[in-house]
């Protein structure tokens, strides 16, 4: 079996199911003790009172068979009456003071001669089998506790020595204690049962009550993960209210700390933000800066253009050479430019934008740049149109394609489709090459993010291109997506279809081919 903790586990219950139910817990035990003790103490009262009772019977006996003074037998032979009771003498319950359900016997020689119980009705013979339990009754005067069946339940018996050697045996039932006792030991579980959803349900309220503080602080940090902090200028205001970072308390101490960790991440957020803008600065006025000099090189380069047949080979390849990478050099610059710009939060420009012409004029010039590719194009029988920055949706497509052509080989089949997804059109870029690497997918995105040689870099790829999609597509309020495996790639563009009164929004979910 795993060790991941179950439903059961205690390490899962919150924090208000384990006060509740340690509160509870705790509850049923006193419950639980107080009414073992008070039903233990009750009995051993009963049974010590009972006892008492026992012996002055069995003494009130023995001194009616003794003939005693005040035991109330009148007579030598009122013991030898029949009384109607086939010979069994009544005389052991002729003594005052004994009540009904007393049981009398008296044994001679081992042999017990008469065993009688009084009842409501009279005097009446008790049983064979009580009879022969009366038998192993010791003659010791003290008392004992025997069985006697017949419905006679248990009784507290004395047997004692007459003078004469005749055992009398004397026993009081034990019922009424019993019954006292098993009434108050129902009595007690039932007040404790009470008395627990009395308290489940008290100690639920002020558990919740005194929760709310926590609760409060939970709040907080809720709001706190709800913002995004991970780009752009953060403004991080939230804070747990005074009232609950009161430090003599375990919840002020919480959100005491919780304060001062969000003190410390909005210092960490202000000097990040600090930093990015330094370094976004640095970017747009280098990009900016470069692209005079670079159309400059570049310019001069094409100048020797008619006459290089009458330079030296090494002369004209060198000279090709620094048109080749002034060219390439100026397309890293403006990926950079744009990339600031759109870092920066610089809003691009709207309008109606036809994505199914758009398409079709990139496919158009990917043949003309990628002859050796096989192309393909699937459109919706309508057009479908979204609201943004057409040279820059125009830009998105292009680079996914370039990515296409470029990291594949000669012969690769590119299916581009265009289909709408409720409010969302879907834009899919599919082929059928090596594939993505494992470890470069989660990060396809980032900029100047590169793959190995399955990918080759033969064309000059500068790492930029994938990245200025995400920056636009999300600027557009879109989303992207990739999914590859070897022989499947599919890059996914959502966007927000242009609806009559505006943009209609749904949910990001990324589609896959």
């Amino acid at each position: 079996m795993s060790g991941r903790p179950t439903v059961l586990s205690v390490s899962r219950w919150s924090l208000r199911a384990r006060l509740i139910i340690g509160m509870l817990a705790l509850l049923a035990v006193m419950g639980l003790v107080i009414g073992v003790v008070s039903v233990v103490a009750l009995q051993g009262f009963l049974m010590h009172r009972l006892d008492q009772q026992v012996v002055a019977a069995s003494a009130r006996s023995v001194g009616f068979y003794n003939n005693e003074p005040g035991s109330g037998r009148r007579g030598p032979d009122d013991g030898d009456a029949d009384n109607g009771h086939g010979g069994i003498p009544p005389f052991l319950f002729n003594a005052i003071g004994q009540g009904a359900g007393t049981i009398g016997a008296q044994v001679q020689s081992g042999t017990v001669e008469a065993a009688l119980v009084r009842n409501d009705g009279g005097i009446a013979k008790l049983s064979d089998v009580a009879t022969d339990r009366l038998s192993t009754i010791p003659a010791d005067g003290r008392p004992h506790t025997r069985d006697m069946g017949s419905g006679l339940d248990e009784y507290r018996i004395v047997a004692t020595k007459a003078p004469d050697g005749t055992t009398v045996i004397t026993g009081l039932s034990l019922s009424d204690a019993l019954d006292t006792v098993y009434r108050l030991a129902a009595v007690i579980t039932l007040v404790t049962l009470v008395g627990l959803v009395l308290a489940a349900l008290l100690g639920l309220a002020v558990v919740r009550l005194a929760l709310r503080p926590l609760r409060r602080v939970t709040a907080t940090a809720r709001r706190v993960t709800q913002l995004p902090l991970d780009r752009g200028e953060v403004a991080l205001a939230v804070r747990v209210p005074e009232q609950d970072t009161d430090p003599r308390t375990e919840v002020g101490q919480v959100g005491a700390a919780l304060n001062r960790l969000l003190d410390h991440v909005g210092a960490a957020l202000t000097a990040r933000q600090a930093s990015e803008t330094r370094v976004r600065h640095f970017v747009a006025d280098a990009s900016h800066e470069l692209r005079t000099p670079l159309a400059a090189i570049r310019g001069y380069a094409e100048l020797t253009r008619p006459r290089r047949n009458e330079l030296p080979p090494d002369v004209t390849h060198a000279l090709e050479r620094v048109e080749s990478e002034s060219v390439r050099m100026t397309g890293l610059v403006e990926d950079l430019l744009l990339l600031a710009r759109l870092d920066s939060g610089r809003p691009l420009d709207r309008g109606p934008v036809d994505l199914t012409q758009v398409l079709v004029d990139a496919v158009s010039d990917a043949h003309a740049a990628g002859p050796d590719h096989r192309w393909s194009l699937d459109l919706p029988d309508d057009p479908v149109t979204v609201s943004g920055d057409p040279a820059r949706l125009h830009q998105v497509v292009a680079n996914l394609l370039a990515n296409a052509r470029t990291h594949t080989p000669p012969g690769t089949r590119v299916v581009v489709r265009l289909t709408t997804e409720r409010d969302y059109a879907v834009l899919t870029v599919a082929d059928d090459g090596p594939g993505i690497p494992s470890d470069l997918l989660p990060d396809v995105f980032e900029r100047f993010a590169r793959g190995d040689g399955s990918r080759s870099r033969a064309a000059g790829s500068t790492g930029l291109g994938l990245a200025i999609v995400a920056a636009v597509v999300e600027a557009h309020g879109g989303s992207v997506g990739v999914s590859s495996v070897p022989g499947a790639t599919a890059f996914s563009v959502r966007l927000p279809i242009e609806r009559a009164g505006g943009i209609l929004e749904s949910s990001n979910t990324l589609s896959r081919s």
